[in-house]
């Protein structure tokens, strides 16, 4: 099968390498999946550079978490009814060392979920690690149904898919971006209200959209430059879920001003999610997918021969939406 792996860390020119290696055959428990189509995420490329806390482990990977096709083969314990199976990917290569930047992926059962008819390969790649920890922020913790929610970063990946998933939960959304293209981009998505936190002063505007009253809970991409404004953003009892912090990286917690509002503060990491919290994703997922109006947003799509220029376009961080990696059947 074609492939693109690494066996160093470094520049994604230097170090990644298209060739050909053994079609994997799956194990107990597990399927193969003839790929379509591979999505890059900015952990990935991170880990490729080395700059990722996230440990290689092993001498040569094949990277990519997430990724759609078809399972054309199962292993033992598996029902043979699954292979034709249209499906998308999330965790592919944590803790394994090949991805889904290949042909073909062998992986545990579970980490295939069915896809719909309706969503397209490239657009199944992109489900795996932007929305299931946009759910896992938004419903980590239950319905949020009636409740007045703050997307932070809503023109980016997770915060697309947040600011939809709140809306399909029935929540009021409000947003913070950078610039009139990601204020249409969030609109787009779903958002009620939009805050541009370069010309606005953020937490003023989100007091005046709420009567003084504040939101419900945050959904954070930057939680050390944003801790200033909690406490004065956050209802008593709200929470923030943070799944970055790049501009802060260990961040001074303002402990006594949160405290003192009951102040809930979750860290999200997909990979490490409990069992049951990526079940109840999965099947959330599937509920909004099937009502036909998840949008996604692809900013550039590669063959998996460019695969370098796909890291190098997501590393820059100047794009509206996902970089796709297009695997030829």
């Amino acid at each position: 099968m074609k492939a693109v792996w690494y066996e160093r860390v470094g520049p994604a020119a230097e170090v990644l390498k298209l060739g050909d290696l053994p079609v994997p055959e799956p194990g107990r428990g597990e399927v193969r999946v003839r790929l379509r189509a591979s999505a890059v995420n900015p952990s990935d490329a991170k880990t490729r550079a080395g700059i990722s806390k996230r440990p290689t482990m092993f001498p040569r990977i094949i990277p990519h978490s997430d990724g759609a096709g078809v399972i054309d083969g199962v292993g033992e314990g598996v029902p043979k009814a699954r292979i034709g199976e249209r499906v998308w990917l999330y965790n592919a290569q944590w803790e394994r060392p090949f991805g889904t930047a290949a042909e073909f992926v062998a992986l545990p059962s579970d980490l295939a979920v069915s896809l719909p008819e309706n969503v397209g390969f490239a657009e199944g790649a992109c489900l795996g690690i932007p929305v299931m920890t946009a759910h896992r922020c938004l419903l980590g913790d239950g319905s949020v149904a009636g409740r007045t929610v703050l997307v932070a970063g809503g023109a980016g990946v997770v915060g697309h898919y947040a600011i939809q998933l709140a809306k399909w939960s029935q929540a009021k959304v409000v947003t913070t971006v950078s610039s009139p293209a990601k204020a249409a981009h969030a609109r787009a998505a779903g958002a009620d209200h939009v805050i541009d936190y370069k010309r606005e002063a953020v937490a003023e505007r989100v007091l005046e959209i709420t009567s003084g009253r504040g939101v419900d809970r945050v959904v954070e991409v930057d939680l050390g430059a944003n801790l200033p404004i909690l406490p004065r953003v956050l209802k008593p009892n709200g929470t923030v879920a943070a799944y970055a912090s790049m501009g802060v990286r260990e961040p001074v917690l303002p402990v006594y001003p949160l405290m003192m509002r009951n102040t809930r503060i979750d860290l999200v990491l997909v990979y490490t999610m409990p069992e049951e919290a990526k079940r109840r994703a999965i099947i959330d997922i599937g509920a909004w997918l099937a009502t036909g109006s998840a949008q996604f947003a692809i900013a550039a799509r590669f063959p998996l021969e460019r695969l370098a220029e796909a890291h190098d376009l997501v590393e820059r961080g100047d794009k509206l939406g996902h970089v796709v990696v297009d695997i030829e059947p």
